[in-house]
């Protein structure tokens, strides 16, 4: 069995753990930020379940199909990252993902569902261009879209080369770590005009399912986030755990600090963070090289 092959096993067995464990530890440094005591770090666990315990109210089979089709494309994108696949069809599947779930909110005939469905798309619309430029600018350094070539490059990390791109990412995460001020299309916070937006339909299992696949996902978003500090080193590793620990500590303050913002404000901050850091870095990249 291939070093690569394990790599994607360990990430399909271990990812929801690790996510769950990452969802109950936000939430406690949410509370501790907001001077209350918070749930357990297993509430998260808990939680899920309840939810498969519960009855599911199903609007329609479509509907169904498409939470698991949102689950098997988040799970085959972190698999293929994982095992050192090609970046650009790892954003792709993701993407796809995306697409799974927002037709899934669409097909429930819900005022609270198409709205969140329209802000996903929104939001696909504000972050795709700096996806684009993540795996470009890695491109660039390493001359390779291979996540496996990326890691064992040379000696220094990508971070070094491609500041303004990481940027340009740790900005997005919020979007797709769905906080605030961007957590406009669901959110898993009570202040939301929309209920729970694109979920608002969705219980029991179906509900488990997306919450799961929302684990897999950010575990594969910290992966990218540690592929900026990977040089192929054993201690390189250390080092891309402290960064997306620093990383994911930044986005819960984030998110307890700054409120909700409109759609509008959040695609034209998005598109002028990406044109300023992205693209600039990008063309040093290119001027130097």
């Amino acid at each position: 069995m291939s070093i690569s092959v394990i790599y994607a096993a360990l990430y399909v067995l271990l990812a929801p753990l690790a996510g769950g464990l990452l969802a109950g530890i936000d939430r406690k440094i949410t509370a501790r930020m907001q001077g209350r005591q918070g749930p357990p770090v297993l509430q998260p666990f808990y939680d899920l379940h309840k939810l498969r315990q519960k009855q599911a109210l199903v609007v329609n089979t479509v509907q169904d199909f498409l939470v698991w089709g949102f689950l098997v494309f988040v799970v085959f994108t972190g698999a293929l990252f994982f095992s050192g696949g090609d970046l650009l069809l790892v954003f792709f599947a993701l993407t796809l993902a995306s697409i799974f779930f927002i037709m899934s909110a669409y097909s429930a005939n819900s005022p609270y569902s198409a709205m969140g469905a329209q802000r996903e798309l929104v939001q696909i619309m504000a972050y795709e261009p700096m996806v684009l430029l993540v795996a470009i600018g890695f491109y660039d350094v390493t001359g390779s879209f291979s996540v496996r070539d990326i890691v064992h490059a040379g000696s220094v990390p990508a971070i070094v080369y491609t500041p303004g791109i990481f940027i340009g990412f740790l900005w997005i995460l919020a979007i797709k770590f769905r906080k605030s001020p961007f957590d406009l299309s669901t959110s898993h916070h009570a202040h939301q005009e929309m209920v729970k937006g694109m979920t608002t339909e969705l219980s029991g299992h179906i509900l488990a399912l997306v919450e799961i696949a929302h684990w897999y996902e950010n575990i594969f978003l910290l992966g990218v986030v540690g592929l900026f500090f990977m040089t192929g080193a054993w201690w390189s590793g250390i080092v891309a755990l402290v960064g997306c620990a620093i990383t994911y500590f930044f986005e819960i303050l984030a998110d307890n600090v700054f409120p909700r913002v409109k759609w509008e404000w959040m695609l034209k901050a998005t598109w002028i963070v990406i044109a300023v850091s992205g693209v600039v870095n990008l063309l040093m990249l290119t001027w130097i090289g």
